[in-house]
């Protein structure tokens, strides 16, 4: 199949921001579009440089402009920094509900988002970031987005995110139930909310010779069931930068031969007497890549997971559902909800473990959604089919 249309799709066109009050007719100037985090590309863009207000970018921002930056790279992260002070502050309304705050504030977020990813920078073959004092991005975006063989722009947030995914990558995470770190991959969730982890870990295993990992991110999970003493899991996620994670991070603790990651949606072949799954834990629109671990749109994957778990597990298996009830919390899903998609999963509830929630924001007063946050519980749902 030819790849033309495709080619054509991804070709970014733009005129200088003074083109009207030329003489001469104004050159159009084009490149590749690149966006590591898959945003799309912008229908309208402007050069810009250093001599462009904060008020103004805003303001062309805001009218769905795209405005491609050509002066000092550092200025550039200045006027981005200017432009989000300038975004409206979210605050609870009285007589709301707290559903329709967070839906609003989730609103205000992709707003967000949309406005600040429309600051574009070019990028060169190498790739490299053709401005002054701009920093080395090679390794950075080589590891999210891949090669640049021809001029190309992208958002700066976008080389922002890699740049801060690249330190993430070469410090890595401690995580205390591995007694081992791990290295998160661009676009690939880090397990920074450690009590979850725990959950598995005093808990009967109901056999040691095989278990799935439904959705393994990192392999975290995967990981700590290895390290529990189960001779063969299948680790699965749909992504192909989190499988790639998962195998090195497998690799680097010596699980190679233990953890199987296979790229497949959901479900891999056959049955286990085990079968673990973290889906994202609320529901919501996906804006960006981290979105996938944190939002699951119309609880499409715990929908999955409950549907489909009974025709994966073997007579007597147990399917360990870890998830938060922070959903609860905000009115975004209840409790009688999840318990319906249990049942109508054929399954039943055999045992639940439960953590309260340790993250910062947890215990932040000043958090719109704290007494929310504050209730959080996380738990391990221990499932089996009904007799």
């Amino acid at each position: 199949m030819s790849t033309e249309p495709l080619q054509q799709q991804n070709i970014l066109r733009w005129m200088p921001r003074d083109a009207q009050a030329q003489d001469t007719e104004p050159t159009e100037h084009t490149a590749l579009w690149s966006s590591a985090s898959g945003a799309a590309m912008p229908k309208k863009v402007v050069a810009v440089d250093d001599s462009l207000t904060a008020d103004e970018a805003y303001r062309l921002a805001a009218q769905g402009t795209a405005l491609l930056w050509q002066g000092d790279y550092h200025n550039a992260r200045q006027l981005l920094s200017a432009m989000a002070r300038r975004l409206p502050v979210f605050s609870r309304l009285d007589g709301e509900s707290v559903a329709q705050s967070f839906y609003r504030y989730r609103q205000g977020r992709t707003q967000r988002a949309k406005m600040l990813g429309r600051v574009l920078v070019p990028l060169a073959p190498g790739p490299s970031v053709p401005l002054r004092r701009a920093p080395d991005v090679s390794e950075a975006w080589l590891l999210a987005a891949g090669p640049v063989e021809e001029p190309a722009v992208a958002p700066l947030q976008d080389i922002l995110g890699a740049v801060g995914a690249l330190e993430w990558r070469r410090n890595g995470l401690f995580v205390q139930e591995l007694d081992a770190v791990i290295y998160p991959h661009y676009g690939t969730f880090a397990p920074v909310r450690s009590e979850y982890l725990g959950l598995m870990e005093g808990l009967e295993l109901p056999s040691k010779e095989l278990a799935f990992d439904i959705g393994t991110g990192t392999g975290v999970l995967a990981a700590i069931l290895a390290k529990r003493g189960i001779k063969h899991i299948v680790a699965t996620d749909s992504e192909p930068a989190a499988i790639a994670c998962a195998k090195e991070n497998l690799a680097n603790l010596g699980l190679s031969d233990t953890v199987e990651a296979v790229q497949v949606n959901m479900f891999p072949e056959g049955k286990a007497p085990l079968v673990v799954c973290n889906p994202p834990w609320l529901p919501g629109t996906v804006n960006t890549l981290l979105d996938n671990a944190v939002y699951d749109p119309k609880s499409r994957m715990l929908k999955a997971f409950l549907s489909g778990l009974a025709k994966h597990l073997e007579p007597g298996g147990e399917g360990w559902l870890i998830i938060s009830d922070l959903a609860e919390h905000l009115g975004l899903r209840s409790r009688e909800e999840l318990a319906g998609w249990i049942a109508a999963g054929g399954l039943e509830v055999l045992d639940k473990v439960d953590t309260p929630a340790r993250h910062p924001r947890s215990m932040d007063r000043s958090d719109p959604f704290f007494d929310a946050r504050s209730q959080e519980v996380t738990s391990l749902w221990k499932l089996g089919v009904k007799p």
